[in-house]
């Protein structure tokens, strides 16, 4: 937590606020943060009351955050830090939904369970085949988005892993949005810890997403496919 807040410190240059969401009071986060914040007085705990989940928490986020950018990630990851003045300099340049990408662009993706890395690889090419989507990363959860637009994206996603992600991506689109694509270097677990990754119900919820999004975005919708504009980070 520490390291990721220096990081954060060093290289975002705005005024901003770090917001942690838990969803248990008895979350060994919680006093982590509280220590910190006497440091970083721009850090805030958001507690969760929405219901478990990763839906819920960015939900919870969002009507918490005070600013005009929101920036959606897990907190043991160091890419998406890296490229966030990237991600910046879209939204100011008048994005209004920016993904990363690990598949594109000189983006890759180290790390992290093998089956989890390869069934995200082949469905992200496979959705990209079948449809007129945008992105070339729809399923990662790295996100920054304006706080007012979020209410037209309208979250849906059971509580499972991070398919609300892949829902967010589509919705952008279907919405009509100006989207931006940032490339960056994936490091899963790189504070250890342990995942959560179940092969099973991620599975069902991403399928139930995928199929969801082929058919409003297949070939023949009728949906344009929207041009992405592309940053690439500073240090390739």
């Amino acid at each position: 937590m520490g390291m990721m807040l220096k990081i954060l410190h060093a290289v975002v240059d705005v005024p901003h606020e770090i917001l942690v969401v838990y969803d248990d009071p008895a979350d060994t986060t919680v006093p982590v943060v509280n220590r910190w914040k006497a440091v970083f007085p721009n850090l805030r705990l958001v507690h969760n009351q929405q219901g478990c989940g990763v839906a819920n928490a960015i939900k919870s986020g969002v009507e918490a955050a005070h600013g005009d950018f929101v920036l959606i990630f897990a907190v043991d990851e160091v890419g998406p830090v890296i490229a966030i003045p990237e991600m910046i300099s879209l939204m100011q340049d008048g994005c209004d939904f920016v993904s990363c990408t690990r598949y594109a662009h000189g983006g890759r993706r180290l790390g992290g369970s093998f089956v989890g890395g390869l069934l995200s690889r082949f469905a992200n090419k496979l959705f990209q085949l079948l449809t007129r989507c945008s992105f070339t990363d729809a399923t990662t959860g790295i996100k920054m988005f304006r706080r007012s637009i979020f209410d037209k994206v309208q979250l849906t996603a059971r509580p499972v892993g991070w398919a609300v992600a892949f829902e967010m991506a589509i919705k952008a689109q279907l919405a009509g949005l100006v989207l931006g694509e940032v490339p960056i270097v994936s490091i899963d677990r790189l504070y250890g810890g342990t995942s959560t990754f179940s092969l099973g119900s991620w599975l069902v919820e991403y399928l139930r997403w995928f199929f969801w999004g082929v058919r409003r975005l297949h070939l023949f919708s009728g949906v344009k496919k929207v041009p992405v504009r592309v940053r690439m980070p500073s240090y390739q």
